[in-house]
């Protein structure tokens, strides 16, 4: 080759577009990347249909009322109305419930909430909808509200299932152990709204069979037909849920008393009808974070090793019971902690008052104990005068252990390792006391802060949480991969919520088949279930059916060439899509090797069954679980209260980096997400009514609020029952973040940091404190 030629080669390879990502381990982008931040991805707010009507909903300004008489006359006369429903319309089960059926599509007899639906419209203007909603007359006797979970013990019953809703007693070990240093604490948790960006949206539309079509943004999309059929007497058949674009979701993203009047109406109008929430309607709609009042008291022996834990965990459910009974469950279980605790004696309640109803929101349950365990670690080190890592490291648990529970981590969980490597990073530089670093003070730019009265803290937390579905959860998902003209296509009813499973599904495909072209198809309940888009269940659950899938369409694809060679497809291997032996006498291409075939399969993932604890709170209750660990250091104007994050140092057990940006991405998210939970995220109901249901008066954290984040460590010891290996990493630095910036606030202060969201006057030190 002459130099010009070589030159001219170079000089073609070099402008060469460069690969795109590809397979497991990759940054693969999102495929819906681009549309989201165009605006031109479809969310269900964005939906139209020819003959479209409006819906609005009538809900209860009252926490607790007895219904003496609902007049829908004038709602019924006023132009443009097409229809108003209550409860009388109902012609199915007249209770629905995510975790147990105890809920009223309209309330009848007695509403047990502020914002309860008691009445919808359907009208031709969305304006005229919500004033013949307001035009529905509706008779209260006013009744007096139980709002404190404690009184709900004693209180007249809210609900024909009583008040309470689960009591859990866990006991392990001897109940007379005691140790030479005891500290207590009582904590309190506020009540999160998950806040989803897009609030509640959706479109119904009638079907020629009498049956209805339902576009949500749902997260459980067979669950949400069924109970919508249940509720419209109708087979589950003739009702379809096609999922829109889901506009993120921590937590339930659909509130089916917002589902089911909207597919009411389009049953009784004959008519497409929509519904799009105000965030007022969102806030008062949908279930929070539950609130939780904690009782603990911690042994230690002389060198801080835990002894025994006993705690007291009430849960405030709300009005309803929802899925309140596997977050007691989580609560329960994880109440001591990633550590070593051979005696523990937990009694954990959750409880039904006039409260907005409380349900599943990212972390449930762990995130409450997190808080008050971590707060009784750093009390144990200060009575004893070390370091609170140290502490730490002297309890933390490890492979082989035994939760409290009696169920042995089998799971890989580096604790200890998480630690330490969040305690050996180099800590932040101390801001400069000069007027051009003001921005860097507790209150921003024009705070009320002065620098002389500023106190950094660094403080520690350590989380779990369980992956999947427990006690006995049937965890299923079912996958179909297709393969024609040298395109991919998944079939799956994995709801993409921003967690990345499309993307991920793409990469499995990838890495399986050597394919490079994957689309994943949109989802509706025409799929057979994968369930519910929560616990990272689709990274395992469906993921896996995906791989098991792609791997039988893999056994297709090479069977007929491992028989022309008279070879095992084992001795076949696919990488960067071609297919070559071990020996090298073939060699070909998967486009070759597919020369215009149609390949699919379908297979399902079912990890291994849990089973419900027992009467004293034991059983093998979940399947795997997932740790985190955190350094947070903040500054604290000691004089105002006000209290900034400087930084947060994350270390997390993953099991296998699946997609690298995709996972740093989600920890940063969880993190951020724990900032608004430990300092601005409260939504405050004065005697069960929501105050200020606005994005004013509930506090979401900032891009400007956000820390410095810092992944130090990502530990992959694959978990060997996990598909990829791999685990959720949503849901733990949600849990352990709160409590990481707690413990530095009380670094910084000395003061002992009891409620979650910080108060200011809990972070003022004067002479007396």
């Amino acid at each position: 080759m002459t130099n010009e030629a070589a030159t001219a080669q170079a000089a073609e390879a070099a402008s060469a577009p460069e690969p795109l990502p590809h397979g497991l381990g990759a940054s693969l982008p999102a495929a819906d990347a681009r549309a989201k931040t165009e605006g031109t991805f479809p969310y269900a707010a964005d939906l139209w249909a020819e003959g479209l009507l409006w819906a609005a909903v009538l809900r209860s300004p009252h926490p607790h009322a007895r219904i003496l008489s609902i007049d829908t006359t004038h709602a019924r006369e006023m132009p443009g109305v097409r229809a108003v429903v209550t409860h009388e319309d109902v012609s199915g089960s007249p209770l629905h419930g995510r975790g147990r059926a105890d809920r009223p599509v309209f309330a009848s007899e007695v509403v047990r909430h502020h914002g309860e639906p008691i009445a919808a419209v359907a009208a031709d203007h969305p304006d005229t909808a919500r004033m013949a909603a307001a035009a529905v007359i509706v008779e209260y006797e006013v009744l007096d509200p139980v709002i404190d979970p404690e009184q709900a013990f004693e209180a007249e019953p809210l609900h024909p299932d009583g008040n309470l809703i689960r009591h859990i007693p866990l006991r392990h070990g001897d109940p007379e152990a005691a140790g030479e240093i005891v500290v207590e604490g009582l904590y309190r948790i506020g009540r999160q709204d998950p806040a989803p960006i897009g609030a509640e949206a959706g479109l119904a539309v009638p079907r020629p069979d009498g049956g209805v079509e339902l576009y949500l943004a749902s997260t459980d999309p067979h669950t949400d037909r069924d109970t919508a059929a249940a509720a419209f007497g109708l087979e589950p058949e003739r009702v379809k849920v096609v999922v829109t674009g889901v506009p993120g979701a921590t937590a339930d993203r659909e509130d089916q008393g917002f589902q089911l009047p909207l597919g009411l109406l389009a049953l009784r109008t004959g008519c497409p009808v929509k519904l799009a929430a105000t965030r007022e309607e969102s806030f008062l709609g949908h279930v929070h974070r539950h609130p939780t009042l904690l009782r603990y008291r911690h042994h230690a022996d002389a060198e801080g090793r835990l002894v025994k834990v006993e705690a007291q965990i009430l849960l405030d459910a709300g009005a309803y019971a929802d899925t309140s009974a596997d977050a007691l469950a989580a609560a329960v279980g994880f109440a001591c902690g990633p550590y070593v605790v051979p005696n523990a004696f937990i009694e954990g309640w959750a409880v039904r008052t006039n409260n907005p109803p409380s349900g599943h929101v990212r972390g449930e349950g762990a995130m409450q104990v997190c808080a008050a365990y971590e707060a009784q670690m750093d009390k144990i080190a200060k009575k004893l005068g070390i370091d609170p890592a140290e502490v730490r490291l002297r309890n933390a648990m490890a492979t082989g252990d035994v939760l409290p529970t009696g169920q042995t981590v089998t799971c890989p969980a580096p604790v200890a390792e998480l630690l330490q490597a969040v305690r050996d990073f180099p800590l932040p530089p101390l801001p400069k006391d000069t007027p051009e670093e003001d921005w860097l003070l507790p209150g921003g730019p024009e705070g009320a802060g002065e620098p002389g009265a500023v106190r950094r803290g660094v403080g520690y937390g350590l989380g779990m949480v369980h992956m999947l579905g427990a006690e006995g959860a049937d965890e299923v998902s079912t996958a179909t991969v297709k393969v024609h003209d040298g395109v991919a296509t998944v079939l799956c009813a994995a709801v993409e919520t921003g967690q990345g499973f499309t993307t991920l599904a793409r990469q499995i495909v990838q890495e399986t088949l050597g394919i490079d072209e994957v689309h994943v198809a949109p989802v509706d309940t025409d799929q057979p279930p994968a369930g519910a888009a929560c616990r990272g269940r689709h990274t395992w659950v469906s993921g896996g059916a995906v791989e098991r899938a792609a791997k039988m369409v893999r056994t297709q694809l090479l069977q007929p060439l491992a028989h022309k060679f008279g070879m095992s497809t084992e001795l076949l291997q696919i990488t960067d899509g071609k297919i070559t032996s071990y020996d090298g006498v073939l060699s070909t291409t998967v486009t070759e090797a597919l020369d215009g075939k149609e390949l699919w399969a379908t297979a399902q993932c079912r990890p291994h069954p849990t089973e419900p604890l027992n009467e004293a709170g034991q059983g093998d209750a979940f399947v795997g679980m997932a740790f985190c660990a955190i350094r947070a250091v903040v500054d604290v104007d000691i004089e105002i209260g006000s209290v900034r994050v400087v930084e947060l140092a994350v270390a997390q057990d993953v099991g296998r980096v699946l997609n690298p940006t995709q996972l740093a991405a989600r920890i940063e998210a969880g993190v951020t997400q724990g900032v608004g939970i430990a300092l601005t995220e409260n939504l405050r109901t004065p005697r069960g009514l929501i105050r200020h249901p606005d994005l004013t008066g509930y506090a979401l954290p900032t891009a400007l609020d956000a820390p410095d984040i810092r992944i130090v460590r990502l530990v992959e010891e694959r978990d060997v029952v996990a598909p990829f290996g791999a685990k959720a990493v949503s849901a733990v630095p949600v849990v352990t973040s709160p409590a990481a910036i707690a413990s530095a606030v009380r670094a910084a202060t000395g003061r002992p940091v009891n409620r979650l969201p910080i108060r200011p006057q809990a972070a003022v030190v004067t002479e007396r404190s």
